[in-house]
């Protein structure tokens, strides 16, 4: 490879962004695959995140296999498996982290422009064949989908594997409960690799440059050069412009697109593929779902034969036969944690049969009949809730889709928190969790709403997905029952017969009954939901959120789970 480092790109009000360029020892033009982000560039993947490299190579050994590993990175794609097939990689530290200079303030209008302008920078070089693709996962998805809504000239294909693409509803505010996620991910994933750190940052083993800049600056000087991140959500509890300046539009959005979600990423990793897939004006897109950790099977074998001939097709025009393809890709889960490939023309799925389960207060079951008798369940608003459960399975169920819930509710005080689990449980009793993209201990489905945020789009909302406005706040009135229409993220899952499924409405985050689990790049251990937490108690404030919540069921409350059934399971 032909390596440059530390490339300067000049951004329109001056500032001078780092970029690393690895491309092929050839005279001919190339496309471009480009990432820009926070991480450093200079940091390999192995120092920065040594449990999730630790895991990686051990579980899927084709990920570090055929490479030296040099210049491995995370969340980003090794150039030692692209460069021989004639790419161009580019890595831009995003501005004020790593090498290049100026304020952090991430997904912000000023970074989608700077990466706009990087794009047609590397567009326009004499090198390029003047296509840009752009491919990696999480903050190197979620903002793909942000600068391909400027439509960059020189952008061709955009690969957003396992990213968000709604600031608001798909991390900050699920339900419009406040995650802190992204309060404890800024403390230990970007501050320190910000600019000006100094020697705190680390050496580039193959440069010997500082990771994060040569100037040394003081704690105040940082602190000056960011923005406090955590702080901007909070004063942003509704979808307002901050929220809309930092996700998607949809109807700008028109290369083609390779949406790649996880089923166990319901944190971040997952409803925003969906949507992208869905919404996107693209005339050419395609989905791919799968489920294992985060970030392996971006770098398998499987998921790199899957990006480039997505790349060979749009940026090369390669006639690879990628079109013909099913529009929708699955990896189909069944409950032993094994998967079963399987091609769908559309999501949701044609062949879904919409099933509703009622909830039952009285026996605590869920079945296909509404029952007649009205009857309750209350539990404390903070606490693990009530659950409903049908009886064993009599045949094979294939749950493949989008769900929801509509549940009529009261409250003791103005508001109350909804925190929805799908749980299934084995004939031994046995919850059935996963390898998420993060936590090892994943259930099934998960899904939030706060009570006062109940309104929904006119336009948006279907039976299958409720969207929430998230413009205002409407408090209840204590002891009214409400009904409330309840987003529940997709899942994938072959329910034997003998298993049962279960809906849990609790007060609070899911929490595994086992152990937990831990990696260096989190602050929490890993309890069932990950980092995405909602325990912050300025935003659950005492007296709103602390008295009791009843769940209505039968009668005139006919509460109900709405499954996506998939005949013929296999």
């Amino acid at each position: 490879m032909r390596i440059e480092w530390d490339v300067p790109v000049e951004m329109d009000d001056g500032v001078v962004l780092r970029a690393d360029v690895f491309r092929p020892v050839t005279d001919g033009p190339v496309p471009v695959i480009m990432t820009y982000g926070p991480y450093a560039k200079g940091l390999p993947f192995e120092r920065g995140y040594p449990s999730a490299w630790k895991a990686m190579a051990r579980d899927h050994p084709d990920t570090v296999a055929g490479t030296s590993n040099t210049y491995q990175n995370w969340e980003v794609v090794d150039p030692e498996k692209w460069v021989p097939d004639g790419y161009a990689c580019v890595r831009v530290d995003s501005r004020g982290t790593g090498r290049s200079p100026g304020r952090v303030d991430p997904f912000s209008p000023r970074e989608t422009r700077d990466f706009h302008d990087c794009v047609e920078w590397a567009g326009t070089r004499d090198w390029s064949n003047g296509r840009v693709g752009l491919n990696g996962i999480s903050y190197y998805a979620m903002n793909q989908w942000q600068v391909a809504s400027l439509r960059p000239p020189h952008l061709a294909a955009i690969c957003p594997w396992e990213g968000a693409s709604d600031f608001y509803r798909d991390g900050s505010y699920q339900g419009g409960i406040r995650s802190t996620f992204w309060d404890n991910w800024y403390d230990m994933q970007v501050k320190t690799v910000q600019y000006g750190v100094g020697e705190t940052g680390g050496r580039d083993p193959n440069t010997g440059l500082l990771i994060c800049g040569d100037d040394l600056l003081d704690a105040a000087e940082l602190a000056a050069n960011r923005t406090d991140l955590g702080a901007d959500i909070a004063a942003h509890p509704f979808y307002d412009s901050y929220h809309r300046d930092r996700s998607a539009d949809w109807d700008a959005i028109d290369v083609p697109v390779l949406s790649c979600g996880n089923w166990g990423g319901q944190g971040l990793h997952l409803r925003g593929n969906v949507e992208g897939f869905v919404r996107a004006a693209s005339g050419a897109k395609w989905l791919e779902m799968h489920g294992h950790a985060h970030w392996p099977l971006f770098y398998t074998d499987y998921g790199v034969d899957l990006q480039k001939r997505f790349f060979d097709r749009y940026l090369k025009d390669e006639a690879n036969g990628w079109e013909d393809r099913p529009a929708v890709q699955l990896q189909v889960r069944h409950v032993d944690a094994t998967f079963t490939e399987r091609g769908e023309d559309a999501w949701p799925l044609p062949s879904t049969r919409w099933t509703k389960l009622h909830l039952d207060a009285a026996g605590s079951s869920l079945a296909a009949g509404a029952p007649d008798a009205a009857a309750s369940a209350e539990f404390a608003a903070l606490g693990d809730g009530a659950e409903f459960s049908t009886p064993p399975l009599t045949e094979e169920t294939e749950i493949t889709g989008p769900l929801a819930a509509r549940l009529y509710v009261s409250s003791s005080t103005t508001d109350a928190d909804l925190f929805l689990v799908v749980r299934v449980y084995s004939p031994t009793g046995d919850e059935v969790v996963f390898q998420g993209a993060l936590d090892p201990h994943t259930p099934v489905a998960q899904g939030w709403l706060r009570a006062s945020r109940r309104r929904l789009d006119p336009e948006l909302s279907t039976a299958h997905r409720p969207y929430h406005l998230h413009d205002r706040a409407e408090p209840l009135e204590p002891g009214e029952v409400y009904a409330l229409d309840i987003e529940i993220l997709p899942t994938c899952l072959v329910v034997p017969a003998g298993y049962r499924i279960a809906l849990q409405v609790r007060g609070r985050d899911y929490v595994y009954p086992g152990p937990s689990a831990r990696l260096s790049n989190l602050k929490n251990d890993l309890t069932g939901c990950g980092p995405f937490l909602h325990n912050d108690d300025r935003d659950r404030v005492a007296g709103t959120y602390d008295g009791h919540t009843t769940v209505h069921t039968g009668g005139d409350h006919a509460s109900y789970l709405l499954l996506p059934v998939i005949p013929g399971a296999e």
